[in-house]
C-alpha cells in the first residue's frame, strides 16, 4: 500500500499492512486469523497458556492462514515462594474473604506466568512462527540465539530510551515503544520507577531517533488519527490492543466486556494488585479500596494467588476482584459502537488511514 511512510516493518516482517494486534489475554487463534487476513499481524499472548495449548492455538491459526504469526512471551525471573510476604499481603484482604465466605486459613494458591525457558524454546523451533516478541527485556543470549536460528523476527517492548538501546545492542530487529498510555503490563526491566515512565507520543520520536532499527508505536492508539501521529513521529509500525477486545472474536469474561463498553477513558489506572507488576486496567472496587499501588505486594507474579479465592467466590458478573486490563484511548475504537471482528476492524484501520492520507 503506498500511502504507508515507511516499509521497513512490512518489510522485516512479512505483512502487507503496518497493523500488529497487541498480545492479550482474550485473544486467540479466531482474532489472529481475521487480523492476518487482513493484512497485519495477529498476536497470541503465551504467558499463561501451556506448551500444548500454545501448539493447539499455532495449529488453528495456520489451518485458516499461511501468514505471519507473532507468539509473545515473558522474560521475567520466577521469584523465590516468599510465604511470609505471602501471608502478610494476603492479612490486607480479610476481610473480602470474610464478606464471601472464603476460606482465609486454606492455602493461598500461587499465581503463575511462566517465563520464556529451554521448554518454551524448544516448541518455537518446532513451530517456527516467523515472529517472537518479548516483555520484561529478553530471555538469556543463548535462548535468543536459538530463536534467530529458526528464522523468527525478535521484537521487544520498551518503556524508556535506555531500554530500546539495551534491546538493540542485545539482538532485536524491531523495537515496540510502550507508552506510558499502554493498557495491561508496563514492559518496564531497567528501571522500576514508574513516574519517569513516558507517554507514547514523547517515547517514539526519542526512541526513532537513539535506534538504527524499527520502531512500533504503542500506547493510545485506537483510530486512524493515532496512526497518523505514530508515523509521524517516525514509527514503522502500530501495535493495537484494547481497541480488538470490542472484537466478537475477543474471549473476555463478560465484567470485562461491560466495563470497556461503560467505562470512561479517565476511569484506567496502573495497579500490582493483580500480578505485583504495574500494569493499567479499569479501576473497579479492590483498586479504589485498597489503592491501585501497594508498596506490600509481593514479587510478580505471586501477588495474584490471594485473589483466586475471592473471584471464586463472587458472581460471575462482579468486577470487584479481577484484572480489566484497558489502555487509555480504548473508548476511540470503532468496535466501541458498530460490532466489527478482527479483520473488518483492521481493514477499517488501514482504509481509514488512507483516507487520510488522500485528503492531504
Amino acid at each position: 500500500m503506498s500511502c504507508w511512510p515507511d516499509s521497513r516493518l512490512i518489510d522485516l516482517l512479512g505483512i502487507t499492512h503496518p497493523i500488529i494486534q497487541a498480545p492479550m489475554l482474550g485473544a486467540g487463534a479466531d482474532m489472529m486469523i481475521g487480523v492476518a487476513k487482513a493484512g497485519g499481524l495477529g498476536s497470541l499472548a503465551c504467558a499463561t497458556l501451556n506448551l500444548e495449548s500454545i501448539r493447539s492455538e499455532v495449529a488453528a491459526f495456520r489451518a485458516e492462514s499461511e501468514q505471519p504469526l507473532n507468539l509473545n512471551f515473558f522474560c521475567h525471573q520466577a521469584p523465590a515462594y516468599d510465604e511470609a510476604a505471602i501471608e502478610h499481603w494476603k492479612s490486607l484482604f480479610k476481610s473480602y474473604y470474610t464478606e464471601l465466605g472464603a476460606d482465609y486459613d486454606a492455602p493461598t494458591p500461587v499465581s503463575s506466568r511462566a517465563p520464556f525457558d529451554e521448554a518454551t524454546c524448544a516448541l518455537v523451533e518446532a513451530l517456527r512462527p516467523e515472529v517472537v516478541s518479548f516483555h520484561f527485556g529478553l530471555p538469556a543470549p543463548e535462548l535468543v540465539a536459538r530463536v534467530k536460528a529458526c528464522g523468527a523476527k525478535i521484537l521487544s517492548s520498551a518503556t524508556t530510551v535506555e531500554e530500546a538501546r539495551w534491546l538493540e545492542r542485545h539482538g532485536c530487529d524491531g523495537i515496540i515503544a510502550m507508552g506510558y498510555e499502554a493498557g495491561g503490563h508496563r514492559a518496564m526491566f531497567l528501571s522500576r520507577e514508574l513516574t519517569t515512565q513516558i507517554g507514547t507520543f514523547a517515547l517514539v520520536p526519542q526512541i526513532v531517533d537513539a535506534v538504527d532499527i524499527p520502531v512500533i508505536a504503542a500506547g493510545g492508539i485506537a483510530d486512524a488519527r493515532g496512526i497518523a501521529a505514530a508515523f509521524a513521529l517516525g514509527a514503522s509500525a502500530v501495535q493495537i490492543g484494547t481497541a480488538y477486545l470490542f472484537c466478537p472474536q475477543a474471549k473476555l469474561a463478560a465484567p470485562h466486556h461491560r466495563a470497556l463498553r461503560e467505562a470512561d477513558a479517565s476511569d484506567t489506572a496502573l495497579t500490582n494488585l493483580f500480578t505485583g507488576r504495574p500494569a493499567r486496567g479499569i479501576v473497579n472496587r479492590v483498586m479504589r479500596e485498597l489503592g491501585p499501588i501497594n508498596t506490600q505486594a509481593p514479587a510478580f507474579p505471586l501477588a495474584g494467588g490471594v485473589l483466586l479465592p475471592l473471584k471464586a467466590k463472587s458472581d460471575p458478573g462482579c468486577a470487584d476482584f479481577i484484572n480489566l486490563w484497558a489502555g487509555q484511548a480504548f473508548p476511540l475504537s470503532p468496535g466501541r459502537t458498530a460490532e466489527l471482528s478482527s479483520y473488518k476492524l483492521t481493514r477499517k484501520f488501514v482504509d481509514d488511514y488512507a483516507a487520510r492520507s488522500a485528503a492531504k
